[in-house]
């Protein structure tokens, strides 16, 4: 009998971060369950987490390179081979064509892992191209923006306090499901219970009753895209009603007056007509909200991917502000990641607040003239400027961690798109749905095989802690790193060949960071000389090395006490989970390791003003560009009170708690069961379309059609009907046994690249008008489906 192990890592698998206890026999990991130590999920886990074992052993998971052969069939190759191939067709068509020639994509996964969230900057930036989308603007940016127009940046997103609030208002999320998204908490479940046994209230307002709204007090149906509607009226009863209680925020903010002026016709009478919410369920929602003790709104996708998202997102925080919640313990606070971020560093010590602000728009795409977003162009013009000949023509592509032929609007139009290609590299572990077009497919570890911190999720994190995974077990012989796999990539994209030198690039890139912390004000590093740092640091590398960087120069940092320069160290509530250790001196990547279960930070912090990072250290309420959108905002609140009730049905999606996007579906725990991929229609409007439970439905849209079986439920309003997202699989050329035989169909041929928010051009993958028939039944139009208003 071999050895019996036990690790302890982080699920990567959603932003929850739960922790994992690995039993490990004879070097393989037999049993996967919830770390009941950990500093913050407390053994909680989901079947995602469960599920790590059948992902690090699904015969689909790719081990070796695949190559594209002239018949379109992909074959497995070395690694060199791989890279030769990457290294002989890329830089002439770069020459050729310029730096834009080439594009990339970024998934979600990318967001959850380490390696790939230091270095796959660095690939971007070796690429040189303006062409860069991510799953960002499908998702969450509209956030991110309107946070980085009040507060300074777009990292300065507040957080529900959810283990201390007394009424918590949840708007287009279903966490539930989700496990928290931009709202980092394991186990919200057993949060959202353990509010209302202390007394708090759970107030959800959603087209659908979600499993959210099953566990609230109270739940509103809204109708999908209105969520402006209501926030904005709330708004109008807290100023006309003068509940507005400035709290920690007094003295901070400007813009009260012109936000009076932008909302003085939005009464809840006129919100009413628009959002289906009665005017006095909203004027007393906006009362409870200014009465209670402490209190937090929460708004996630279905707030961001409609037509109103960014309006949406700025003025749930309005409502925040206004009621006293922003930085008040049970309110919305900002976390105070260990690995630090832009709310930590970047502002002048001696004026606690002040930054550059929010960023305007650097450049735009090429076809449509969409602004450039946080570095990003939006994903719904990928496809045209793949199509479109001329100067700039993206003729290239990278992706990592990205299947956008299923998660992005219109796919069936991006899909064909690259078909056109002529290069295409992924970084992926699947040959899916949208990889099958690559020339070469360069696999990574399995999560078991690779470390792992959450850098961007511990910046969302409804509690402050930290909590490092070294690899469980090692990867197979000859697989190289997700890093070294990057940085590999970067020599060959800048002409040093398929064999450059990782270790001296990811010198360099090590080089770098350092020269930034020294170069810092504030940073423990400030002042020190670069190669004495550096050679502290040279005991790790990789990810590892940028890691403890981070962390020693981050907020709770040991800073680097062998070079006299002593970080701030940790808070006086810090916890160790097992009590062996406690990092008296600071955190860093030693610390951590010594930490298995992780180290619980405290409670979310209060911080204002120093969180701030706007030129003049204040909070606007009422900032330019949404302003600006104001006009709009009232033109469609007209239009939809005006709407006919035997309108086009509006289509939303929905999440399960076994499914994340597109990419666990080959997986056969997470698609055991009852089929999940169903229209979910009222059935009232079940019974006047002629639709029975359980059979085929088609939906139809400008974009497409689909054909799927329906699910008559009252827990969709009427007028609505939903699909989730993440589905159709099954296509010709993709090696996923297990989700082609549970393909189900993909939302997203049904919406529509042509609409966009316009502030961020993030796509609308909510409210979408459809026609809904029996199957075969549908009659053909002259006109098609026209689109949400206001594009």
């Amino acid at each position: 009998m071999g050895a019996t192990t036990t690790a302890y890592r982080t699920c990567p698998l959603c932003e929850a971060t739960c922790g994992l206890e690995l039993t490990i026999e004879d070097g393989a990991v037999t049993r996967v369950r919830g770390d009941e130590q950990d500093v913050f999920s407390r053994g909680f886990l989901c079947p995602k987490g469960v599920s790590l074992r059948e992902l690090h052993e699904d015969p689909d998971r790719l081990r070796m390179p695949l190559l594209k052969q002239a018949d379109g069939t992909h074959v497995e190759v070395s690694w060199d081979e791989a890279f030769a191939e990457v290294a002989r067709r890329l830089p002439p068509l770069l020459q050729e064509h310029g730096r834009d020639a080439v594009a990339a994509y970024l998934g979600n996964p990318f967001a959850h892992n380490l390696g790939g969230i230091f270095y796959g900057r660095v690939l971007l930036k070796a690429l040189g191209t303006r062409n860069v989308y991510s799953a960002s603007t499908v998702d969450q940016y509209p956030k991110q923006v309107a946070a980085s127009h009040m507060f300074g940046t777009a990292g300065s997103v507040p957080v529900p306090d959810l283990d201390r609030t007394d009424f918590l208002l949840v708007l287009g999320a279903n966490p539930l499901a989700s496990n928290g998204s931009l709202m980092t908490a394991p186990d919200v479940r057993g949060r959202l219970r353990a509010m209302r046994a202390r007394g708090g209230r759970l107030v959800v307002v959603d087209p659908r009753r979600t499993r959210t709204a099953r566990e609230a007090d109270t739940h509103h149906f809204i109708r999908p895209g209105t969520d402006a509607f209501l926030l904005a009226a709330m708004v109008h009863v807290l100023l006309e009603e003068d509940l507005v209680e400035l709290g920690r925020a007094e003295g901070l903010v400007r813009g009260l007056d012109e936000l009076r002026e932008a909302v003085a016709t939005v009464t809840p009478e006129r919100a009413a007509a628009a959002t289906g919410i009665a005017a006095a369920d909203i004027v007393q929602l906006a009362r409870d909200l200014a009465a209670a003790p402490s209190a937090a709104v929460y708004g996630r996708i279905g707030t961001t991917t409609q037509v109103f998202g960014t309006t949406a997102s700025w003025l749930v925080d309005v409502l925040n502000v206004l009621t006293g919640n922003l930085d008040r313990p049970g309110g919305a606070l900002f976390t105070t990641p260990a690995a630090g971020g832009p709310t930590t560093s970047g502002a002048d010590p001696e004026r606690p607040g002040r930054g550059r602000g929010p960023k305007p728009a650097r450049w735009a795409s090429r076809v449509r003239g969409l602004g450039e977003v946080l570095g990003e162009l939006p994903v719904a013009c990928l496809a045209e400027e793949i199509e479109t000949p001329g100067e700039g023509q993206v003729r290239a592509l990278f992706t990592v961690a990205g299947n956008p032929v299923v998660s992005t609007p219109n796919s069936g139009r991006l899909d064909a798109a690259l078909a056109s290609l002529d290069f295409m590299v992924s970084v992926d572990i699947y040959l899916n749905e949208t990889t099958r077009h690559a020339d070469v497919i360069l696999p990574v570890p399995s999560p078991f095989e690779r470390s792992h911190f959450d850098v961007l999720l511990y910046s969302f994190a409804v509690r402050d802690v930290a909590n490092y995974s070294a690899p469980a077990i090692p990867a197979p012989d000859g697989m190289p790193a997700e890093w070294e796999t990057l940085l590999r990539l970067v020599g060959a994209v800048t002409g040093q060949g398929p064999d450059a030198d990782v270790a001296a690039i990811d010198a360099f890139v090590a080089a770098q960071a350092v020269a930034r912390e020294v170069g810092t004000v504030g940073s423990p590093a400030f002042g020190l000389d670069p190669d004495a740092v550096g050679r502290v640091l040279a005991v790790e590398s990789g990810p590892e090395r940028l890691l403890d960087l981070l962390l020693r120069c981050g907020p709770y940092g040991a800073g680097f006490p062998e070079l006299g320069a002593p970080g701030p160290g940790l808070p006086a509530d810090a916890t160790v989970a097992d009590g062996d250790v406690r990092p008296e001196a600071g955190l860093s990547l030693a610390a951590l390791r010594a930490a298995p279960h992780g180290v619980d930070l405290g409670p979310l912090k209060q911080r204002l003003p120093e969180v701030l990072r706007m030129p003049d250290a204040l909070i606007d309420l009422a900032p330019a560009a949404l302003l600006a959108d104001v006009p709009r905002l009232l033109a469609e609140l007209d239009a939809q009170a005006g709407a006919a009730a035997d309108g086009p049905l509006l289509l939303v999606g929905r999440r399960d708690l076994r499914s994340n996007n597109s990419w666990m579906h080959n997986l056969p725990l997470l698609v055991r069961g009852r089929a999940r991929c169903t229209l979910h229609v009222h059935p009232d409007d079940g019974v006047r379309l002629g639709l029975a439970d359980g059979a085929e439905a088609t939906v139809r849209a400008r974009t497409g059609e689909l054909v799927l079986p329906v699910e008559l439920t009252e827990d969709v309003m009427p007028g609505v009907v939903s699909i989730p997202h993440g589905w159709g699989h099954g296509v010709a050329g993709t090696r996923m046994d297990v989700a082609g035989a549970h393909a189900g169909v993909n939302s997203n041929v049904l919406t529509d690249e042509l609409v966009v928010e316009p502030l961020t051009g993030t796509a609308v993958l909510n409210g979408i008008p459809v026609d809904v028939a029996p199957a075969g039944d549908v009659a053909d139009r002259t006109e098609p489906l026209t689109a949400p208003a206001g594009r």
